[in-house]
Parts: structure tokens; C-alpha cells; sequence
């Protein structure tokens, strides 16, 4: 059995099968994902169809992230919640137009999903999979404020920043980055650097690999640190702009 970590999809369907399938998944094997499985391509609701029938089938443990919230405010009119016109410009239109056509009933099931979703997992070997980050500097358990987990973007901006030279038992190291063995996060595209794979600064790996703009979506073996890619995604829904 392996352990799989998917970064944020943002409506891309195509890419999500694509990498499953390179990466040979099987139902023995546990997949995270990271979080955004909204706003962007044209296949947001298909995607979250997708989550749930293959949470029937194997071990899947579904993240929240910001996007997926947006998405859950709009659903419940929770609109004072957020700057809907600002959400349409960030891949909203699209997850609003995939909805356009689906039954009461189906959003209904899609609001429950939503609503289960975590706000971070850690595992048995204090690994921690979280859509943003964190601000506390003893770790989760001890944030004041929920939505940082999926909205902070503080913990990876300190991870790239970081002198490669501190060690962790340093007094100027981050505390922040001494809690956990490894943490996984999505949200901040390391496209923004100039990267098109997993990025691992610190303690902290990096699976938004851009694939809600014109870059691929990326699955990776926990454990053994490969990874596998989609098509761009621009290629693969040639006839959308996503979020660019």
C-alpha cells in the first residue's frame, strides 16, 4: 500500500485521471489531497462527483482549501462571507456555471462534501497535510484563527526565505518549522518561482505545481518522494483560460 499527496485541481478533471493513472494508483493505495478542487477549468463539479464516488472505493483523505470554501459560502448564500465579484475573477465563474446545470439534489450532495472536508491531517509520523499553512508556533492544534489553514501563506514564505545555512537546533531557525518531520501544502504555485515541480524548502514540500493556470497537477509518493504530471493544463482544456 502507498501513501499518495495530490496538489490543488481546480476544476481540472483530465489531469486528475491522468496522474492516477500514470502513477498506477490501486484501491490499496491512500490518496490526500491537498485542497482546491474548484474554480478554474470548466469540470469543478465533475471533479468533486469524482471525490466522492472514489471515496467509496478507497482510503481518500479530502483537504479544504480556500476555493472549496468560497465554493461551500456561495452554495449556503453565505455571500457577506466574501468578495463574490473578486471570486468570479479567481476561477469562481466557472464552478457558478457548473452548477448552472445540476440538480437540487446533487448540490446537495456536493454541500455535504464540502462540508466534511478537513482542515489539515497529520499521520502516524507526524507528517502534516494542510491546504496553506499555519501561523502558531507550536503547530496546529494551537491556531487561534481556522482559516488560516487555508488561506496563510506566511509558512511557506518563511520556508523560502529561510538560510540554507541555519540548522534546526539553530536559535534564529523558525520554530514554526521544527514541529513537524514534513508538512505538505498547496495554495501558492511554485510557478511564482519559476518551478514546475514539487518544491521543498525546509521541512516544507510544495505540490501546487500551477495547474490552475498553465501548469500540471502533480501526484507524489509520500514515502519515496517520486512524482508524477498531467499535461499542462492549458493543453488539456484548450479552449478555457482557467484562472490565467
Amino acid at each position: 500500500m502507498r501513501t499518495f499527496v495530490i496538489g490543488d485541481i481546480h476544476g481540472g478533471l483530465l489531469a486528475l485521471e491522468q496522474v492516477l493513472s500514470k502513477a498506477k494508483v490501486t484501491q490499496n493505495d491512500t490518496l490526500i489531497f491537498l485542497g482546491d478542487y474548484v474554480d478554474g477549468w470548466s469540470h469543478s463539479t465533475q471533479v468533486i462527483d469524482f471525490l466522492i464516488d472514489l471515496k467509496k472505493k478507497q482510503k481518500c483523505i479530502c483537504i479544504r482549501g480556500n476555493h472549496d470554501q468560497l465554493a461551500l459560502d456561495w452554495l449556503e448564500n453565505r455571500h457577506e462571507e466574501f468578495d463574490e465579484e473578486m471570486w468570479y475573477k479567481h476561477g469562481g465563474k466557472a464552478t457558478v456555471e457548473g452548477y448552472a446545470v445540476l440538480s437540487e439534489e446533487r448540490k446537495e450532495e456536493h454541500i455535504a462534501f464540502l462540508t466534511s472536508l478537513q482542515d489539515f491531517y497529520l499521520d502516524t509520523e507526524n507528517r502534516l497535510f494542510i491546504h496553506a499553512g499555519y501561523t502558531n508556533l507550536s503547530g496546529v492544534t494551537y491556531e487561534f484563527f481556522s482559516k488560516l489553514f487555508y488561506w496563510d501563506r506566511t509558512l511557506w514564505e518563511t520556508a523560502l526565505s529561510l538560510d540554507p545555512n541555519l540548522k534546526p537546533d539553530d536559535l534564529y531557525y523558525p520554530k514554526r518549522l521544527t514541529v513537524y518531520k514534513e508538512v505538505y501544502i498547496g495554495h501558492t504555485p511554485v510557478t511564482r518561482i519559476g518551478e514546475t515541480v514539487p518544491v521543498q524548502r525546509a521541512c516544507v514540500w510544495n505540490l501546487d505545481t500551477g495547474a490552475a493556470f498553465k501548469g500540471s497537477l502533480t501526484i507524489m509518493d509520500v514515502d519515496t518522494k517520486e512524482f508524477w504530471q498531467s499535461d499542462p493544463l492549458n493543453e488539456l482544456y484548450s479552449n478555457e483560460k482557467g484562472r490565467n
